[in-house]
This record gives structure tokens, sequence and C-alpha cells, in this order.
């Protein structure tokens, strides 16, 4: 059956079992989810322990599992994940356990549904990772949105029905553009596109992601300038990009403490994760025409999103709001395009989804004892509540990028990749960790410090032994990632090295890096790495056939078996 689908469908299992539990029995419908969550999170880990971070080419898809699903339109179940995809698969298992959890106290109406959704929820958004093939990945990239909207329609805040159909319109609008360029690769990759004058390249038509990403250097530039658009549009609007991002505030603002850890630490991820999966290496030339536009509104972001969190009333709305500015760090270093930068961006969505999932739950954990998140509400916290205050510091301080914890990492290494690109992008990116630090500092002292003068803040109780187990885990995975971050990088290395070769093809000529371990045969260790055959339609590049990226010949290598663009020493 292949790990992936046990993965990916362990909560689909729950969720019907849940189906099947008394509505009026909540203590074991919420159990019966946690268990089911927790085993998710346990068989996730089994991808950690066994991939192979040494592969390379396109055996940095490992676990592969591949069956034809509808093979007149060249549909095809395939699943199969490189370190990148792992790392977000095991946060996805982690702060879906903890979303269930966290959710113990706060939903006490119509558990069964809630518990359900969170489920299905989870088995789309792991789905969304695991996916190689286009058509399954759309499928799962628009499961997602159901769940996430009845989440926020049903039990969310007083504006729940407005944030959720501005949150569903503004994700479906922009999965509708990215599906046009979609079918645009699928077309040009086999009939070509004949009301636009564009001959296609003759192979088997095919949604494979890796066809793509073989043929990405064959697509004419004019037509890469206009298929990155589509995809930046439903990608950007995910992250959520400055200006496409009004719809976040709303929403987190409006869901549930769960959904709104969902919300940043994965879902927003689906935007980054796609432009690393998809843009970059299928659309080279597109991705080095579009740059600066999207470098610039990158820099808009962080600035604005940092500037605009200075003024909120709200905990969760400045919350939200350093979301856009955190995200446009981790554009900034993915559109480097240079294996530092690129790193560092991958290792900062983790980041982000810890240091901000732990920032909502603990604005969550304070509501639901005060029901209010205006932070005039608060002051002088830190001494009826030690233990909380403690714990939103740490979360705090990792957001700001405090060395030895998580945050410092993810920031440091995007500003050295960001820098050997411009030092102009790195100024000013480097205002929005200044502004940074100062909205969360200022956050923290008018909410914890001063004198405790409100009467309803006397009685309220600190964190119970359920809510410092959700935060002692996070806080532990902030303080690995910050003191030892070298399995992270261990494990993103290759397929960062992997979409910089086909993003760049002479970069790594150009700057006199080794490739022999890039073009090494399969580690032993590989598992369900499975090569790319003529069988599937691959068409190999002609020399002399031309394309967007110069210097990059197709060529039969016999140490891989398969075809893939070969690095010469590209002219600047």
């Amino acid at each position: 059956m292949g790990i992936l689908n046990i993965v990916t469908y362990i909560p689909l299992v729950g969720a019907i079992l849940l189906l099947f539990f008394p509505k009026d029995n909540g203590r074991a419908i919420r159990w019966g989810a946690a268990v089911f969550a927790a085993i998710d999170f346990l068989a996730s880990i089994y991808l950690w322990t066994n991939f192979d971070p040494k592969a390379s080419g396109l055996n940095i898809f490992q676990f592969r599992f591949t069956a034809d699903w509808i093979p007149s339109l060249g549909v095809k179940y395939d699943f199969g994940v490189d370190g990148i995809a792992i790392l977000l698969i095991l946060m996805t298992t982690l702060m879906g356990l903890i979303a269930v959890v966290s959710s113990f106290a706060a939903i006490d109406h119509r558990q069964k549904e809630y518990y359900v959704l969170l489920l299905l929820l989870q088995t789309g958004m792991i789905g969304t990772f695991c996916a190689l093939d286009f058509f399954l990945f759309y499928v799962f990239w628009e499961i997602m949105l159901v769940p996430m909207y009845f989440i926020i329609g049903i039990w969310g805040g007083p504006r729940k029905l407005y944030a959720a159909i501005k949150f569903f319109l503004y994700t479906l609008s922009g999965s509708v553009l990215m599906l046009l360029s979609i079918l645009g690769l699928y077309f040009y990759n086999s009939t070509g596109i004949p009301f636009l004058g564009i001959k296609g390249l003759g192979n088997t038509p095919t949604f494979s992601v890796l066809q793509f990403h073989e043929i990405g250097h064959l697509i004419p530039p004019d037509l890469q300038f206009w298929l990155f658009l589509g995809f930046f549009f439903g990608f950007a609007i995910k992250v959520p990009m400055f200006p496409f991002h009004t719809w976040l505030p709303d929403a987190h603002v409006e869901a549930p403490t769960a959904g709104s850890i969902i919300l940043a630490a994965v879902l927003l991820k689906m935007g980054t994760y796609g432009f690393v999966r998809f843009a970059l290496p299928i659309l080279p030339d597109g991705t080095k025409q579009w740059l600066p536009w999207v470098v610039g509104l990158s820099l808009i972001g962080i600035i604005y999103g940092a500037l605009v969190s200075l003024v909120q009333k709200d905990m969760k709305k400045l919350v939200a709001y350093s979301s856009v500015s955190h995200l446009g760090f981790v554009m900034l270093g993915m559109f480097a395009l240079n294996p530092m930068g690129l790193r560092g961006s991958v290792l900062q969505m983790i980041n982000h989804g810890i240091s901000t999932g732990a920032l909502f739950l603990l604005v969550g954990i304070i509501y639901e004892r005060r029901h209010t998140r205006m932070i005039a509400e608060y002051g002088g916290l830190a001494k009826q509540m030690p233990m909380y205050a403690a714990l939103f510091l740490i979360a705090a301080l990792s957001s700001m990028g405090l060395p030895a914890l998580n945050g410092f990492i993810g920031e440091f290494t995007i500003l050295l990749g960001v820098a050997n690109r411009s030092l102009v992008w790195a100024s000013f990116a480097s205002v929005g960790i200044v502004l940074g630090a100062a909205y969360l500092l200022w956050l923290y002292q008018r909410v914890f410090w001063g004198p405790l003068d409100n009467p309803a803040n006397r009685a309220v109780p600190d964190v119970n032994r359920r809510e410092l187990a959700l935060m002692v885990a996070l806080v532990f995975c902030m303080v690995w990632i910050g003191v030892y971050p070298k399995p992270f990088f261990d494990i993103i290395e290759e397929p960062v090295n992997y979409v910089v070769q086909k993003v760049d093809p002479g970069y790594f000529a150009a700057n006199g890096v080794p490739l022999t371990r890039r073009f090494a045969p399969p580690s032993p260790r590989s598992r369900g790495a499975r090569e790319l055959t003529g069988s599937e339609g691959l068409r190999p590049a002609v020399r002399g056939e031309g394309g967007p990226l110069a210097g990059a010949q197709g060529r039969l290598r016999p140490d891989e078996g398969h075809v893939r663009p070969t690095m010469v020493e590209a002219s600047k």
C-alpha cells in the first residue's frame, strides 16, 4: 500500500469511524480524534527515519507509489516525497495533533462534525504534499478548502460567515488561474495550443510533475511568462503575499484556535511549497522574468506586515499580520535563487509554523479564560500566570529570531542568501526584523508587565497540564532547530540543489561547486525511488534545439538511467 498512503489516509479512516460515535459522547469523540491524529504523527516519523538524504537527481523523490488512474487523460495516482515535503508532512501531523487536543475545552457543540472536518482537512493537506501528479495535486488542493470553510463558518467568531466566504472565494479564484497554467503545461507537452499558435512537444499526454520538471527548459520564454503568472496568483493568494493578504486577518480572527493554528502552520505553506515544487523548477525563465516583481512585493510585505502589526489592538490580529511579514522573508529567500536562500526559506516555513502556531495557541488559551483578545484588557498577567508568561515569551523570542531559537537560524540563512544576491534587498529585509522585535516586545510589555489592575484578570488560572504538554512539544522544536539545525539542513540539501539546478543550470558551474555527489548513483537506502523512463513520455532535449536556459543540453546519462539536463558552464 505504501507508507505515504498510510500517512495520508489514517485521518480519513479516523473521520469515517468518528461518524459512528454517539454524538452526545463528547469525550469519546475527542479522544478518538486525538488517537488517530497521534497515530498519524507516529507513522509520519517513519518518513524521517527512512529517508535517504544523499539521493540525488530524480531519486530525491522517495517512497514512490504509482498507479494508473485515468489513463485516457494521462492521469496517474502518483505519490512521492523529497526532504522538503517530509518536513512539511511532519509539521502537518504534529500541528494536526496539537489542533485536535487544543480543541478539547474550546469546542462544546457539534463536536463530532468538528473533529471529522479536522481529520478530513489533515488528509487533504498531507495529500497535497505527497502528490506528484498535477491532477491529483489539484484534487487535494481543492479538498482542503471545504473543511476549513466549515470550521471557520460554524465554529468561528461573530463575523465567521464573512471570513469563511472571503477565504473560500479568494483561494478558489487563485486555484482557477493555477488550473489554467496546469492545462497549459499539459497541452504544451503533448498536442500544443493551436489557437495560440504554440506547437507542442508531441509527448504522451501526462500530468506528471516530474515530466514537467524535465521539459521546463524547452518551454518558450513568452509562454513561461503567462504560465508563471497563473501559478503566481494561485500560490501568492495562499501564502499570502501583499496585496493578496486581506483574507488572512479576517480568517485568523474569526477562526477557532485550532483553525488559526492549522492556517498559520500548514495552509499558508501550501503557497510557498507550490512555488518551490512547481513554479521555480518548471518555469525557470518565467521565474526570472517575474523575479523583480516577486521580490518587490516580498519586501513590501515584510515591512507592511510589521508596521500594521505595531498598531493592532487585538492580539490575534497582530499575530495574523505578523505572518504577512514573516512569509515575506520566506518568499524573499526563495527568490534569491541560490542554495543558501532556498535552504533558509524552506527552514523558515517550518519555523514560522512552529512559532506562529504556538502564538495562536497561547492567544487561544487566554481567550478561553477571558473571552477577549483586546490588548488593553490585560496588563500584569505575569503575576497571575507566570508559566503562561514564560511560554509566551519563548514563543515571541522565537518568532522575532533570538539566537539559540529556531527563528534565528531561518532568518540568518535567508539573509545570507539574499545578501549574496543583493545587499539592497538584505538591507530592506533587516528593517522587518527590527520591526518584528518591536511589535512582539511591545505586545509582551502591555500584556504581562505593569500592574494587575483589571479585576477580571485576578482570578485567571495558569496553564493546565494539557496546555503545558502542547507548548512543551513546540518549545522543544524551537530549541532543537535553534541549537542543532544540521538534521534539517541535511534532509533538504539535495532537494534545494535540485531546484537551483532547474531554475539556474549555470549556478553551480559558475560558482565552482562540485556536482559529483549530485550525480552519484542512488544510495541503497533510498526507498521507493523510481526512475523515469521513456515509457512515461519523457522526451530528451536535443543539442541545438534551443530553449530558454542556455547551456543545458539534454543527455542520457548511463549512471542514472533517466533523462536530465546536464550542467555546463553558462557564459554570463
